[in-house]
Protein backbone atom coordinates (compact mmCIF):
# COMPACT_ATOMS: atom_id res chain seq x y z
CA UNK A 1 0.00 0.00 0.00
CA UNK A 2 1.25 3.43 -0.89
CA UNK A 3 -1.27 5.69 0.87
CA UNK A 4 0.28 8.51 2.85
CA UNK A 5 -0.94 10.57 5.76
CA UNK A 6 -0.65 14.34 5.61
CA UNK A 7 0.59 14.49 9.20
CA UNK A 8 4.31 14.15 9.81
CA UNK A 9 7.56 15.57 11.12
CA UNK A 10 11.12 15.38 9.86
CA UNK A 11 14.50 16.74 10.91
CA UNK A 12 17.78 16.85 9.06
CA UNK A 13 21.32 18.14 9.71
CA UNK A 14 24.38 18.78 7.58
CA UNK A 15 27.73 20.39 8.40
CA UNK A 16 30.56 21.87 6.33
CA UNK A 17 33.18 24.58 6.80
CA UNK A 18 32.48 24.91 10.51
CA UNK A 19 28.80 25.73 9.97
CA UNK A 20 25.84 23.46 10.70
CA UNK A 21 22.50 23.56 8.90
CA UNK A 22 19.35 22.20 10.56
CA UNK A 23 16.07 21.64 8.72
CA UNK A 24 12.75 20.86 10.40
CA UNK A 25 9.47 20.04 8.63
CA UNK A 26 6.02 19.86 10.20
CA UNK A 27 2.94 18.78 8.23
CA UNK A 28 -0.80 18.71 8.90
CA UNK A 29 -3.76 18.07 6.63
CA UNK A 30 -4.92 20.65 4.09
CA UNK A 31 -6.95 20.52 0.88
CA UNK A 32 -3.97 21.57 -1.24
CA UNK A 33 -0.21 22.00 -0.80
CA UNK A 34 0.27 25.02 1.46
CA UNK A 35 4.04 25.32 1.74
CA UNK A 36 5.71 27.91 3.97
CA UNK A 37 9.51 28.14 4.21
CA UNK A 38 11.47 30.20 6.72
CA UNK A 39 15.13 30.83 5.90
CA UNK A 40 17.85 32.71 7.81
CA UNK A 41 18.50 36.27 6.75
CA UNK A 42 20.66 36.48 3.65
CA UNK A 43 19.58 33.16 2.13
CA UNK A 44 16.26 34.18 0.52
CA UNK A 45 17.62 33.44 -2.97
CA UNK A 46 17.68 29.74 -2.09
CA UNK A 47 13.99 29.57 -1.20
CA UNK A 48 12.81 28.53 -4.66
CA UNK A 49 15.23 25.58 -4.72
CA UNK A 50 14.09 24.53 -1.25
CA UNK A 51 10.44 24.85 -2.26
CA UNK A 52 10.96 22.68 -5.32
CA UNK A 53 12.76 20.00 -3.30
CA UNK A 54 9.95 19.76 -0.75
CA UNK A 55 7.14 19.83 -3.34
CA UNK A 56 8.66 16.93 -5.28
CA UNK A 57 7.88 14.63 -2.33
CA UNK A 58 5.14 16.26 -0.26
CA UNK A 59 2.29 16.91 -2.67
CA UNK A 60 -0.53 17.86 -0.32
CA UNK A 61 -1.00 19.31 3.17
CA UNK A 62 0.07 22.35 5.13
CA UNK A 63 3.87 22.11 5.29
CA UNK A 64 5.98 24.39 7.48
CA UNK A 65 9.73 24.31 6.84
CA UNK A 66 12.25 25.94 9.18
CA UNK A 67 15.90 26.18 8.15
CA UNK A 68 18.59 27.51 10.50
CA UNK A 69 22.37 27.76 10.45
CA UNK A 70 24.91 28.15 13.23
CA UNK A 71 28.68 27.89 13.70
CA UNK A 72 31.82 29.81 12.71
CA UNK A 73 31.24 32.74 10.33
CA UNK A 74 34.68 34.33 10.84
CA UNK A 75 35.64 33.72 7.22
CA UNK A 76 32.86 36.05 6.15
CA UNK A 77 33.94 38.94 8.41
CA UNK A 78 36.36 41.63 7.31
CA UNK A 79 37.74 44.59 9.28
CA UNK A 80 38.48 47.71 7.28
CA UNK A 81 40.62 50.57 8.64
CA UNK A 82 39.61 54.15 7.91
CA UNK A 83 43.17 55.59 8.06
CA UNK A 84 42.19 59.09 6.99
CA UNK A 85 39.56 59.32 9.71
CA UNK A 86 42.07 58.01 12.28
CA UNK A 87 44.56 60.71 11.16
CA UNK A 88 41.86 63.36 11.54
CA UNK A 89 41.09 62.14 15.05
CA UNK A 90 44.82 62.14 15.90
CA UNK A 91 45.33 65.68 14.56
CA UNK A 92 42.28 66.96 16.47
CA UNK A 93 43.49 65.36 19.71
CA UNK A 94 46.99 66.87 19.30
CA UNK A 95 45.46 70.32 18.72
CA UNK A 96 43.25 69.91 21.77
CA UNK A 97 46.21 68.88 23.94
CA UNK A 98 48.25 71.85 22.72
CA UNK A 99 45.44 74.36 23.33
CA UNK A 100 44.94 73.08 26.87
CA UNK A 101 48.67 72.74 27.53
CA UNK A 102 48.26 69.04 28.23
CA UNK A 103 50.38 66.06 27.33
CA UNK A 104 49.24 64.27 24.20
CA UNK A 105 48.71 60.72 25.45
CA UNK A 106 46.93 59.41 22.35
CA UNK A 107 47.45 55.66 21.82
CA UNK A 108 46.68 53.29 18.98
CA UNK A 109 44.01 51.48 20.98
CA UNK A 110 42.49 54.82 21.88
CA UNK A 111 42.26 55.91 18.26
CA UNK A 112 40.84 52.51 17.25
CA UNK A 113 38.02 52.91 19.75
CA UNK A 114 36.66 56.02 18.06
CA UNK A 115 33.59 55.56 15.83
CA UNK A 116 34.16 54.29 12.28
CA UNK A 117 37.93 53.99 12.59
CA UNK A 118 37.64 50.20 12.49
CA UNK A 119 34.64 49.00 10.43
CA UNK A 120 33.44 45.38 10.58
CA UNK A 121 31.90 44.24 7.29
CA UNK A 122 30.45 40.92 6.17
CA UNK A 123 31.32 39.47 2.81
CA UNK A 124 28.61 38.04 0.56
CA UNK A 125 28.42 34.30 0.97
CA UNK A 126 28.67 32.05 -2.07
CA UNK A 127 25.15 30.58 -2.18
CA UNK A 128 26.16 28.01 -4.78
CA UNK A 129 28.55 26.59 -2.19
CA UNK A 130 25.92 26.82 0.55
CA UNK A 131 23.14 24.99 -1.31
CA UNK A 132 24.67 21.47 -1.28
CA UNK A 133 24.97 21.62 2.52
CA UNK A 134 21.60 23.24 3.14
CA UNK A 135 19.98 20.98 0.56
CA UNK A 136 21.42 17.87 2.23
CA UNK A 137 19.87 18.88 5.58
CA UNK A 138 16.56 19.66 3.90
CA UNK A 139 16.47 16.40 1.94
CA UNK A 140 17.11 14.43 5.12
CA UNK A 141 14.19 16.22 6.79
CA UNK A 142 11.94 15.61 3.77
CA UNK A 143 12.81 11.91 3.70
CA UNK A 144 12.21 11.53 7.44
CA UNK A 145 8.87 13.32 7.17
CA UNK A 146 7.86 11.25 4.15
CA UNK A 147 8.74 8.01 5.97
CA UNK A 148 6.57 9.04 8.92
CA UNK A 149 3.71 9.97 6.60
CA UNK A 150 4.03 6.66 4.76
CA UNK A 151 3.97 4.62 7.96
CA UNK A 152 0.90 6.43 9.26
CA UNK A 153 -0.71 6.26 5.82
CA UNK A 154 -0.22 2.49 5.62
CA UNK A 155 -1.89 2.09 9.03
CA UNK A 156 -4.78 4.24 7.87
CA UNK A 157 -5.07 2.30 4.60
CA UNK A 158 -5.25 -1.00 6.49
CA UNK A 159 -8.03 0.40 8.65
CA UNK A 160 -9.88 1.74 5.60
CA UNK A 161 -9.57 -1.61 3.82
CA UNK A 162 -11.10 -3.32 6.85
CA UNK A 163 -13.93 -0.80 7.09
CA UNK A 164 -14.54 -1.09 3.35
CA UNK A 165 -14.90 -4.87 3.63
CA UNK A 166 -17.44 -4.41 6.44
CA UNK A 167 -19.28 -1.90 4.27
CA UNK A 168 -19.25 -4.28 1.27
CA UNK A 169 -20.57 -7.13 3.45
CA UNK A 170 -23.53 -5.00 4.58
CA UNK A 171 -24.29 -3.98 0.98
CA UNK A 172 -24.30 -7.65 0.02
CA UNK A 173 -26.67 -8.44 2.91
CA UNK A 174 -29.09 -5.83 1.62
CA UNK A 175 -28.89 -7.21 -1.92
CA UNK A 176 -29.48 -10.76 -0.70
CA UNK A 177 -32.46 -9.72 1.44
CA UNK A 178 -34.42 -8.02 -1.36
CA UNK A 179 -36.09 -11.20 -2.80
CA UNK A 180 -37.29 -12.21 0.68
CA UNK A 181 -38.48 -8.65 1.32
CA UNK A 182 -40.52 -8.66 -1.90
CA UNK A 183 -42.04 -12.01 -1.00
CA UNK A 184 -43.07 -10.73 2.43
CA UNK A 185 -44.56 -7.60 0.93
CA UNK A 186 -46.49 -9.60 -1.67
CA UNK A 187 -47.91 -11.75 1.08
CA UNK A 188 -48.73 -8.71 3.21
CA UNK A 189 -50.43 -7.00 0.27
CA UNK A 190 -52.45 -10.09 -0.45
CA UNK A 191 -53.56 -10.35 3.20
CA UNK A 192 -54.58 -6.69 3.37
CA UNK A 193 -56.58 -6.94 0.17
CA UNK A 194 -58.29 -10.09 1.44
CA UNK A 195 -59.38 -8.29 4.58
CA UNK A 196 -60.56 -5.24 2.66
CA UNK A 197 -62.50 -7.19 0.03
CA UNK A 198 -63.72 -9.88 2.47
CA UNK A 199 -64.22 -13.10 0.53
CA UNK A 200 -64.17 -11.42 -2.88
CA UNK A 201 -62.04 -13.43 -5.27
CA UNK A 202 -58.91 -11.45 -6.18
CA UNK A 203 -57.91 -11.06 -9.78
CA UNK A 204 -54.48 -12.75 -9.99
CA UNK A 205 -53.48 -10.50 -12.88
CA UNK A 206 -54.36 -7.36 -10.91
CA UNK A 207 -52.46 -8.66 -7.88
CA UNK A 208 -49.46 -9.41 -10.08
CA UNK A 209 -49.55 -5.84 -11.39
CA UNK A 210 -49.60 -4.43 -7.86
CA UNK A 211 -46.73 -6.67 -6.85
CA UNK A 212 -44.76 -5.58 -9.95
CA UNK A 213 -45.31 -1.92 -9.05
CA UNK A 214 -44.22 -2.62 -5.48
CA UNK A 215 -41.15 -4.51 -6.70
CA UNK A 216 -40.19 -1.64 -8.99
CA UNK A 217 -40.41 0.86 -6.14
CA UNK A 218 -38.29 -1.40 -3.95
CA UNK A 219 -35.73 -2.32 -6.62
CA UNK A 220 -32.28 -1.13 -5.52
CA UNK A 221 -30.31 -3.18 -8.03
CA UNK A 222 -28.85 -0.10 -9.72
CA UNK A 223 -27.76 1.39 -6.40
CA UNK A 224 -26.10 -1.86 -5.31
CA UNK A 225 -24.31 -2.23 -8.67
CA UNK A 226 -23.00 1.34 -8.42
CA UNK A 227 -21.91 0.80 -4.82
CA UNK A 228 -20.03 -2.37 -5.80
CA UNK A 229 -18.30 -0.38 -8.55
CA UNK A 230 -17.42 2.38 -6.07
CA UNK A 231 -16.04 -0.22 -3.63
CA UNK A 232 -13.70 -1.63 -6.30
CA UNK A 233 -12.59 1.87 -7.24
CA UNK A 234 -11.97 2.69 -3.57
CA UNK A 235 -9.67 -0.34 -3.29
CA UNK A 236 -7.70 0.71 -6.38
CA UNK A 237 -7.31 4.27 -5.04
CA UNK A 238 -5.92 2.98 -1.74
CA UNK A 239 -3.28 0.93 -3.60
CA UNK A 240 -2.40 3.61 -6.19
CA UNK A 241 1.12 5.02 -6.45
CA UNK A 242 -0.08 8.61 -6.26
CA UNK A 243 -1.93 10.98 -3.95
CA UNK A 244 -5.60 9.94 -4.08
CA UNK A 245 -7.02 11.40 -0.86
CA UNK A 246 -9.17 13.97 -2.66
CA UNK A 247 -10.48 11.36 -5.11
CA UNK A 248 -11.46 9.04 -2.26
CA UNK A 249 -13.14 11.90 -0.42
CA UNK A 250 -15.26 12.64 -3.50
CA UNK A 251 -16.00 8.92 -3.97
CA UNK A 252 -17.31 8.68 -0.40
CA UNK A 253 -19.84 11.40 -1.23
CA UNK A 254 -21.07 9.18 -4.06
CA UNK A 255 -21.27 6.26 -1.60
CA UNK A 256 -23.50 8.32 0.67
CA UNK A 257 -25.76 9.39 -2.19
CA UNK A 258 -26.40 5.76 -3.18
CA UNK A 259 -27.01 4.68 0.41
CA UNK A 260 -29.53 7.50 0.94
CA UNK A 261 -31.37 6.56 -2.27
CA UNK A 262 -31.43 2.92 -1.22
CA UNK A 263 -32.75 3.79 2.25
CA UNK A 264 -35.55 5.90 0.78
CA UNK A 265 -36.66 3.06 -1.51
CA UNK A 266 -36.72 0.33 1.12
CA UNK A 267 -39.09 0.85 4.00
CA UNK A 268 -38.04 -2.07 6.17
CA UNK A 269 -36.82 -2.07 9.79
CA UNK A 270 -34.05 -4.66 9.33
CA UNK A 271 -32.68 -3.04 6.20
CA UNK A 272 -33.02 0.41 7.75
CA UNK A 273 -30.72 -0.82 10.51
CA UNK A 274 -28.19 -1.88 7.87
CA UNK A 275 -28.36 1.47 6.05
CA UNK A 276 -27.75 3.29 9.34
CA UNK A 277 -24.72 1.04 9.86
CA UNK A 278 -23.53 1.88 6.32
CA UNK A 279 -23.79 5.62 6.98
CA UNK A 280 -21.92 5.28 10.27
CA UNK A 281 -19.11 3.37 8.52
CA UNK A 282 -18.95 6.01 5.79
CA UNK A 283 -18.59 8.77 8.37
CA UNK A 284 -15.71 6.93 10.06
CA UNK A 285 -14.00 6.38 6.72
CA UNK A 286 -14.41 10.01 5.74
CA UNK A 287 -12.75 11.13 8.99
CA UNK A 288 -9.77 8.96 8.11
CA UNK A 289 -9.66 10.07 4.48
CA UNK A 290 -9.49 13.74 5.48
CA UNK A 291 -5.87 13.09 6.49
CA UNK A 292 -4.83 11.11 3.41
CA UNK A 293 -2.54 12.84 0.92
Amino acid sequence: MSSKSMTGFGRGEAEAGGRQWVAEIRCVNHRHLDLKIKLPRGYADLEERARKMVAETLQRGRVDVLLSVSGDFSDLHKIEVNSSLAATYNKALAALANSLDLANDTTLSGLASYPDVLVLTRKEEDLEAVWPVMGAALQEAVDACDTMRSQEGEAMARDLHERLENFAADVQKIGNSIPELLERREQSLNERLQKLLDRVQLDPQRLAQEVAILADKTDVTEEIVRLESHINQFRSFLDADEATGRKIDFLLQEFLREVNTMASKINDADIAHLTVSLKAELEKMREQVQNLE
